[in-house]
């Protein structure tokens, strides 16, 4: 376990899981850095991760992580890339023997690894000091300042506190959860006023106490922008998932003014997964969060605006102008504007789902509530990436995960390196031709009721946690009327509304739609939303690339 010490100092973190290495590694590090930094020594990556998440709790800083690569159960590859998701802003070394350089090397692509030393590293004053001092003075110039964290007291099984914190985390809020029943949720419960009859209640980092707060509300009072600094911009992306994010990232790094308008929390169901191991550049795989919290922070340097919890309910044509109109009755206008709203889970349709969602019943991953299935039997409901991602992020833990497949076979949905990876995991079973007839529990899951489809025969199992990953319905009934969509409700663009080589009703220029532009003129669709569209992150990342270069022909010709 790491070592404890003055809080009150920034720390540089050290894991070895040879006890001698690790003490002179500490020893090193204290001779040179110990009277301004708090060093914190760990023998395991999990003692390591469990030292970071506490200090994070605390609101301390981390500067740098140094990880030996050779570490039995999680090697330092392993733990620096959960490290990141804890603190992305440290810096991250890996101390390396001279035959795994090769494996440091990948180590840059996959965490971001600021340097690697290789063993010995005496004399230091030669090989660790001066790599130190730039990876410290490099953290010192940047913006490291602790964010206070958010309080959230709530119930375990309620689903509207399971909302918050699944809000609050999606958005890289950092909070600490606290039950209702515990004595320091007690007593925060009391500092409020409240009786715990409404809940949750929300202490913002100010102490601002907010009971049942609704998503716009939470998003101003966590520091998160919900407001758009301007009244006209070039463009308006709608949707932050990778559709949103990438032509967020091309439009303001190629001069557009852009704000990015999105309806809950950006990463959209990429963001929710817990392994993307088929993106570009990442042969390790990455995490849904990590992803998106990369892509979030680029759009921002590059100058795009991001509005979370801003629900867009109507697009209309004034002259040149492009309208977007918000829930509350405000807008903001735009010479074009991208339509990347994604798609949602559909809704498992059987008798008790619905009043146990948020309680057991879980639609999309839910990270956050991973670690309350440690040891529990699992059920997830898909076929697809998605459902394979969560069954062996799942399987981590859990003592059993059993995917429900309606289908026949595995094959006719999910990639073939997920398939591997699930029938090699001994904790995953897969039952094809199984759907969930019904659900049942008094305040959260308890028992579902499973059908075989070819012989209809019904089975009760014990069960406190489903996710379900079935189907994807488009987010486009508020622009009925405004952009052709086809019977499904996606989005037609480019060649699909000239199928017989006439432009679509309505179409007043001399030209046809460009290749990503709807029926509206300057109105682009990108990602999940189009019609026909591929359904990956690679897919939708290129596509919002590809939309901002449109937009700019269809400035230039405007």
């Amino acid at each position: 376990m790491a070592q404890a010490a003055d809080t009150a100092r920034t720390v540089i973190l050290t894991v070895d899981d040879d006890p001698g290495v690790s003490r002179a590694v500490a020893r090193d590090l204290r001779r040179r850095y110990g009277a301004s930094y708090r060093i914190v020594r760990a023998e395991s990556g999990e003692s390591a991760l469990e030292a970071l998440r506490e200090l994070k709790l605390r609101g301390d800083l981390v500067a740098v992580i140094l990880a030996d690569y050779r570490m039995p159960q999680m090697n330092g590859i392993e733990f620096l890339e959960q490290a990141l998701d804890v603190y992305p802003g440290a810096r991250r070394v890996l101390l390396t023997a001279y035959a795994d350089t090769n494996a440091a090397i990948d180590a840059i692509n996959v965490v971001d690894l600021d340097h690697y030393l290789l063993k010995p590293w005496d004399p230091p004053e030669e090989k660790l000091y001066p790599v130190l001092d730039d990876l410290l003075q490099a953290w010192r110039a940047s913006d490291h300042r602790p964010v206070p964290s958010t309080k959230v007291v709530g119930h375990r099984w309620s689903a509207r506190s399971s909302d918050v914190r699944e809000f609050l985390a999606r958005n890289q809020v950092p909070y600490r959860w606290y039950s209702a029943d515990e004595p320091e949720g007690r007593r925060l419960l009391a500092a409020a006023g409240q009786d715990g009859s409404r809940l949750p209640l929300v202490v913002t980092p100010e102490g601002a106490p907010l009971v049942e707060p609704e998503a716009p509300e939470l998003a101003a009072r966590v520091g998160l922008a919900t407001t758009p600094t301007a009244e006209f911009y070039d463009l308006v992306v709608i949707g932050g998932g990778p559709a949103g994010l990438g032509a967020a990232v091309y439009g303001a790094s190629e001069g557009l003014r852009t704000v990015l308008v999105e309806r809950s929390a950006t990463g959209g169901q990429a963001g929710q997964s817990s392994r993307i191991e088929n993106y570009l550049g990442f042969p390790d795989g990455v995490s849904g969060a990590q992803l998106t919290d990369r892509a979030r922070r680029q759009a921002a340097k590059f100058g795009a605006e991001i509005l979370t919890a801003r629900e867009v309910t109507g697009l209309e044509v004034n002259g040149a102008a492009r309208i977007v109109r918000f829930s509350d009755g405000s807008a903001v206008a735009a010479h074009s504007v991208i339509l990347a709203t994604g798609v949602s889970y559909r809704q498992l349709d059987a008798p008790g789902l619905t009043e146990l969602t948020g309680c057991g019943v879980f639609y999309g991953s839910a990270l956050t509530e991973a670690a309350g299935c440690q040891g529990q039997d699992v059920y997830i409901v898909g076929g697809a990436n998605s459902a394979g991602q969560a069954a062996m992020y799942l399987a981590r833990g859990a003592k059993s995960v059993t995917l429900l497949v309606r289908g026949e076979s595995l094959a006719a949905s999910m990639s073939h390196y997920l398939i591997q990876q699930i029938e090699q995991a001994p904790n995953i079973t897969v039952r094809c031709g199984t759907v969930v007839d019904a659900a049942h529990g008094t305040g959260r899951l308890e028992q579902l009721t499973l059908r075989d489809i070819a012989t209809g025969k019904t089975e009760p199992v014990d069960a406190q946690w489903l996710f379900v990953f079935i189907g994807a319905a488009p987010r486009t009934d508020w622009l009925d009327g405004t952009v052709l969509r086809d019977e499904r409700g996606f989005i037609l663009a480019g060649p699909d509304l000239t199928p017989d080589g006439r432009p679509p009703a309505g179409w007043e220029l001399d030209r046809p739609p460009y290749h990503l532009e709807t029926s509206v003129p300057g109105v682009f669709v990108a990602g999940d939303a189009r019609a026909e569209s591929a359904k990956r992150v690679a897919s939708a990342v290129g596509e919002g690339a590809m939309a901002v270069m449109l937009v700019h022909r269809y400035l230039e010709q405007s």
